[in-house]
């Protein structure tokens, strides 16, 4: 990464974190060491990432955990991805600000807060109904105007508002679920974790004239897909 590069991104720290709460600090620590040194480089991701206060998606006695390198749990046996994770997955869907984004597995609702930032309207799925009103609440106690949560198998979609121009899948199957093949547009993105624990890897979907094109990202550990 270039110094130049490097400066850059430092202005859009500065610029966008001008409140220096102590989790606000904690927050831009978080984007210098493990999301711009990593190698992020979308720069709507990062502000993304900056903007999105992770400590209030989280159980209130971890919150002073929000900011470091790993997931936490959030109840019902599930988790809140690892900062860095979120941010790759994120950046692997190259959104537009027109975007129409189905998410699978809400989970705490900080990864649809994440997309709701960068693209027009985000959907969002999570099998269950604690966390799924959970999530609701606080997102619109937060302001989202543009995110749609529906307490369902997240296996199915939601084909009612398909195609999406982009799919993001944050619990693992075992295969890529043809829902979802089905309701990804023309020339769209999907990023899903494939694989039964602990062997996952985070593939890179794409629709290109009706195939689809498969690439390997990284190893990962999700929690596995759920179905009714």
């Amino acid at each position: 990464m270039s110094k130049i590069f490097i400066f850059f991104l430092y202005l859009i720290l500065i610029s966008s974190c001008s409140i220096q709460d102590n989790y606000t600090q904690k927050r831009v620590e978080m984007v210098k060491a493990q999301i711009i040194t990593r190698g992020i480089r979308d720069k709507e991701v990062i502000r993304a990432m900056l903007r999105v206060e992770r400590h209030r998606f989280v159980p209130k006695h971890l919150r002073n955990f929000a900011y470091e390198d790993r997931p936490l749990p959030i109840g019902e046996g599930q988790t809140i991805s690892q900062p860095y994770i979120v941010a790759l997955m994120t950046e692997l869907l190259r959104l537009n600000p027109q975007d129409r984004i189905l998410e699978i597995g809400t989970g705490s609702g900080y990864q649809a807060a994440i997309l709701a930032e960068i693209a027009k309207e985000v959907y969002t799925v999570e099998i269950l109904p604690t966390l799924a009103e959970r999530a609701k609440n606080l997102l619109e106690d937060l302001g989202y105007k543009n995110i749609r949560v529906k307490c369902g198998d997240g296996y199915l979609g939601w084909p009612e508002y398909a195609p999406f121009e982009a799919i993001i899948v944050t619990c693992a199957p075992e295969h890529i679920p043809q829902p979802l093949i089905t309701q990804l547009a023309e020339g769209g993105r999907m990023v899903i974790p494939v694989g039964k624990f602990p062997y996952q890897k985070l593939l890179l979907v794409e629709k290109k004239e009706g195939k689809i094109k498969k690439k390997e990202i990284i190893p990962v550990l999700f929690v596995p897909m759920l179905r009714r």
